[in-house]
């Protein structure tokens, strides 16, 4: 007989906080605040969702970043990418782009429409100390390209990691990371396996979920669910539905120093990266 996965519980629930970034794009930032600052390897999430082009129009133009992966994901809207070593690309909704910066580029994202919806997300991943010096990459995901699993109830978008046997498109990522865009029908019930010692959360962005065994624990829109440790997560959404993120990935428990868009693990290293990035050889 087999036994039964060890459900894992929520530790915390915080809510995201609206901030603005880049040249004064308006968001909500979820993790890398004062009140939830990561949950290894993960260092921040934002969410960016408006219809008033005030809020977005100005996009995020060319600014450094060394020692990490940015993760964006698109629900709507266009954005243009470029960097300083000449790539560049087009990020639609349903799209997703995981840039491994590696020991640095420069790069701007930059709004493709002057009005509408532009909904999406960007995710900061650290990169183990022994990978942050390597060469870039981009992983650029049409959105065909990202799988669908339909389940009862359930529609869950595959980026990286797997459900029930389908693997998402993201590889060679050293954290072994779980991206799941979960849509789930009202009171649908979802119930996904994690690697023990993955650090892993919850981010629900349509309505409300409860998260958790034995009925969970109720999760607002706009609030992170941080995972104890566990085998399994059940997820069930209220009377609305729900649609959400779940993020997991093994945890680094290496030192982080944080500068910015630099993330190193000593203070001499980010000195280095802003003296770099001064100079002309961050490249």
């Amino acid at each position: 007989m087999s036994r039964a996965m060890s459900q894992r519980e929520v530790a915390k629930v915080v809510p995201s906080m609206p901030t603005s970034d880049g040249a004064g794009v308006r968001l909500n930032r979820s993790l890398g605040t004062s009140a939830l600052p990561m949950v290894d390897p993960f260092l921040m999430l934002d969410e960016f969702r408006s219809d008033d082009p005030n809020d977005y129009i100005a996009g995020f133009p060319d600014h450094p970043h060394r020692g990490f992966e940015t993760v964006t994901y698109m629900i709507a809207g266009e954005m243009q990418h470029k960097d300083s070593a000449g790539n560049s690309g087009l990020l639609v909704g349903g799209g997703a782009q995981w840039m491994t910066a590696g020991r640095g580029l420069v790069h701007s994202e930059m709004p493709r429409q002057a009005d509408g919806l532009m909904w999406g997300f960007q995710l900061w991943v650290n990169l183990p100390r022994a990978e942050k010096m390597k060469e870039p990459r981009y992983q650029d995901l049409a959105p065909e390209q990202i799988p669908e699993v339909e389940l009862q109830g359930a529609k869950v978008r595959v980026v990286a990691g797997e459900v029930e046997g389908v693997r998402g498109p993201v590889q060679g990522i050293s954290v072994a990371p779980t991206m799941l865009d979960i849509a789930l029908r009202p009171r649908a019930r979802f119930v996904q396996g994690l690697p023990a010692e993955h650090g892993a959360f919850v981010y629900v962005f349509v309505g409300a979920a409860n998260v958790g065994p034995n009925g969970g624990v109720r999760v607002p829109r706009g609030a992170v669910a941080v995972l104890g440790p566990g085998e399994e997560v059940t997820i069930e959404a209220d009377a609305e539905g729900a649609r959400l993120l779940l993020l997991a990935a093994r945890p680094l428990k290496e030192p982080v120093a944080r500068y910015g868009p630099f993330v190193m693990t000593t203070q001499e290293e980010i000195k280095r990266a802003v003296m770099d990035y001064q100079t002309g050889r961050l490249r």
